[in-house]
């Protein structure tokens, strides 16, 4: 008798075990309705065709295709690779102070916003 209990406890604990590792699977950041609001409220009204950030930098973020283009200089977002991608440390700040973003803003990007931007270049940079 002893054992069918132990057996059930051991099954009991297997099962819990599992929903819990179901339970923190991540959920995918969607570009259009995560990134894209979070880039239009914090970054648009600067890089996008005629306004400072793009004359200075070349960067636009009017569309998908331009945020992975990156600037004149190279690559904003490497896909998969949040630590490496300019934006995230522009964005959290570890850049110059006279080139951090948002430029010249008294309000930072939140932390929340920034950690949804780096959970989804983590997931690949996908539009989706």
């Amino acid at each position: 008798m002893r054992t069918i209990r132990t057996s059930a406890a051991i099954l009991l604990s297997a099962g819990l075990l599992g929903g819990l590792a179901a339970c923190t699977v991540e959920e995918t950041v969607s570009y259009a309705l995560d990134v894209q609001p979070i880039l239009q409220a914090n970054c648009l009204s600067c890089h996008q065709q005629g306004g400072a950030g793009y004359e200075a930098s070349g960067f636009s973020m009017e569309t998908y295709g331009d945020l992975m283009k990156g600037t004149s200089g190279g690559a904003m977002i490497v896909p998969g690779d949040s630590a490496g991608s300019n934006l995230i440390v522009l964005m959290e700040g570890r850049a110059d102070p006279s080139i951090s973003m948002p430029h010249g803003k008294s309000k930072p990007i939140s932390k929340a916003d920034i950690n949804t931007i780096t959970r989804w270049i983590d997931q690949g940079a996908k539009k989706n």
